[in-house]
């Protein structure tokens, strides 16, 4: 039994001893690898390709939740600041458009506006004049946008006649700015995220992966802000097109005194107004007129063809009775 007992131990140690001679090269080459690479640090978070992409939904998912708790978050009893981009369109007609170029120019830049371009032409006209006309275009605050109109027609001579065209317009875009702010929090949140990711990451393909996302969020990130940029300044400046026309490219012609221009415009005018007055007759006398006769005297109408009706019935039954009393007499 001694004997048994100790071929067992022996053989127990032949194996034990040749299972550390077989793990003594794997250990070698592990040792070799480690210290050919960098240390990896002390608590790996990711092993592979497949956390880093867990990690880049999780950053996605806390992106939206971002989104969706701004959204709720807005304090109701603040006003939201209103954001109107006006702008305005007017055409005159001066003596000399270059000089008034010159003081629209002036004009704006006391303001503190500028001018976005000028454009300064001649024209011919059918009398074979040669005729300076001018374009331009300046921006100056929103705030003093009538004021500024008012001083581009003070250049004018006559208000009522060499004052073409004036239109001033209005764009609300306050929801569109709101939007595009919670937008550009959400990348902000998302870039933040991915930044502590490409942090927390060691392998090669990973920081790579992790790079394209984070490039293409910062590229998002700027349009954005170059759109919100875009419509502040719009605006807080407001945009002013002037089309000057030379007053000499605009008088009337005149034969022996007689302007003929004027009277053929004074002709269609008339002729305007004319129209206008029985177009309007007309819709008085369709909407307003005639449902009050109708309601007047449609039931004098039923009660005058009632008693018609009545007398009619009346009057035949005389006459019915009457020719058979003649009948009888007869027999």
């Amino acid at each position: 039994m001694k004997n048994k007992r100790l071929s067992i131990v022996f053989v127990s140690a032949a194996i034990m001893l040749s299972s550390c001679a077989m793990a003594a090269p794997e250990m070698e080459s592990a040792n070799d690898s480690v210290v050919g690479m960098a240390a990896p640090p002390e608590a790996p978070r990711m092993e592979s390709m497949e956390m880093d992409e867990v990690f880049v939904e999780e950053a996605a998912i806390d992106a939206e939740f971002n989104k969706e708790s701004s959204d709720f978050s807005t304090d109701g009893s603040a006003e939201a600041e209103r954001i109107v981009i006006k702008n305005a369109d007017i055409s005159i007609v001066v003596a000399n458009p270059a000089d008034a170029m010159d003081a629209i120019s002036e004009m704006a830049e006391g303001m503190g506006g500028f001018v976005v371009n000028s454009n300064l032409y001649k024209t011919t006209t059918s009398q074979g004049l040669e005729v300076p006309n001018a374009n331009i275009t300046v921006r100056v605050p929103a705030d003093q946008l009538e004021s500024a109109l008012d001083q581009i027609k003070a250049l004018v001579a006559d208000p009522a006649i060499d004052i073409v065209n004036e239109n001033v317009t209005g764009q609300d875009v306050t929801d569109q700015v709101t939007d595009l702010e919670s937008r550009l929090r959400n990348l902000q949140a998302a870039e933040e995220q991915l930044l502590q990711i490409m942090e927390d990451a060691y392998k090669t393909e990973d920081v790579i992966s992790i790079f394209r996302e984070l490039t293409s969020v910062r590229e998002e990130i700027e349009v954005i802000q170059g759109q919100i940029k875009y419509f502040r300044e719009s605006a807080r400046l407001s945009a002013i097109s002037v089309t000057l026309q030379a007053k000499a490219a605009v008088e009337p012609i005149t034969v022996g005194g007689w302007q003929l221009g004027v009277e053929a415009q004074r002709a269609i005018q008339a002729l305007v107004n004319s129209g206008e007055m029985l177009a309007t007759a007309l819709l008085w006398l369709l909407l307003y007129a005639l449902p009050i006769l109708a309601i007047i005297f449609l039931p004098i109408f039923f009660i005058v063809r009632a008693i018609r009706n009545r007398r009619a019935k009346k009057t035949g039954k005389q006459e019915s009775a009457k020719k058979e009393k003649e009948k009888e007499k007869e027999k």
